[in-house]
């Protein structure tokens, strides 16, 4: 009896884990978000060759956040990061129109992975405070996030440099994580 209540207590109130892979073509803000999460400070960052990967602690989840480099030649080496993991945070530089076709690719091409199929999708549009940057609305129709089927998915409009958003993001990660 008293181990059925703990194991009830741990369920309810107990920490959980999420493993987080972070992923978008470069420049987009992958690092800058994840030290803002983690440190609660912005951080001079260079392109990402590799990866970053931080605990970003929110509420009651651990987030195990595995940020991977963005530029072209290093994109095939995001599958070897699939594997449990159990959210994808797609992140999207708002302002940069002319690379918005190629994110949703990278992105579509990401989703058909089997080892991705039951991952939730978090997209933050990122850079919000340009003057030209994309409303959510239009990055979920150049995505086409509305397409997409037997898949959670949300969008929520940041700007890493001042962290506007991030945690509404991590809301609906921890909402739908227990929901999974």
């Amino acid at each position: 009896m008293g181990l059925s209540f703990s194991k009830l207590f741990n369920d309810l109130f107990g920490k959980r884990e999420m493993r987080i892979l972070m992923v978008g073509l470069d420049a987009a803000g992958k690092t800058t978000i994840l030290y803002k999460l983690k440190l609660g400070e912005i951080v001079t960052t260079i392109p990402t060759i590799g990866f970053n990967v931080e605990t970003v602690e929110y509420k009651n989840i651990s987030f195990t956040v595995w940020d991977v480099g963005g530029q072209d030649k290093i994109r095939p080496l995001w599958r070897h990061y699939f594997q449990n993991t159990q959210g994808i945070i797609f992140v999207v530089d708002s302002n940069d129109r002319d690379r918005i076709s190629e994110a949703r690719d990278e992105l579509q091409r990401m989703l058909n992975e089997d080892e991705l199929r039951d991952a939730l999708l978090l997209v933050f549009a990122n850079k919000q405070d340009l003057p030209n940057a994309m409303n959510a609305a239009e990055i979920t129709d150049k995505l086409g996030l509305h397409s997409l089927r037997n898949r959670r998915w949300y969008i929520q409009t940041t700007c890493a440099t001042s962290g506007d958003g991030l945690y509404e993001g991590l809301e609906w990660l921890s909402n739908n994580l227990k929901k999974a």
